[in-house]
């Protein structure tokens, strides 16, 4: 299994902004992966993976998880980092 050893989130505060934070992971204390976003859906957060726009207008991500549980798990961690930084973040 993936060993995330890390996890960096800046939070996005921008009122009319669906995006809400952007996340950086470190895996195994080798290896980052950045601009994993959180962004609000209809139904709560998600995470959306690294991603580029191709010519035709399509985004394809640059980096993701091959498999099911492994996807599962970053989603998860990501989204816990996003929860705590929200709890720790100054009240405006």
């Amino acid at each position: 299994m993936l060993n995330i050893t890390d996890v960096r989130v800046r939070l996005v505060k921008k009122e009319d902004s669906k995006l809400k934070a952007v996340a950086s992971i470190t895996i195994d204390g080798a290896f980052v992966v950045h601009e994993i976003r959180v962004i609000e859906g209809t139904n709560g957060c998600f995470v959306a993976m690294p991603s580029r726009k191709t010519p035709d207008g399509e985004f394809k991500d640059t980096a993701h998880p091959i498999d099911t549980p492994t996807r599962e798990f970053v989603d998860k961690t990501v989204l816990e980092a996003y929860e705590k930084a929200l709890k720790e973040a100054p009240a405006e």
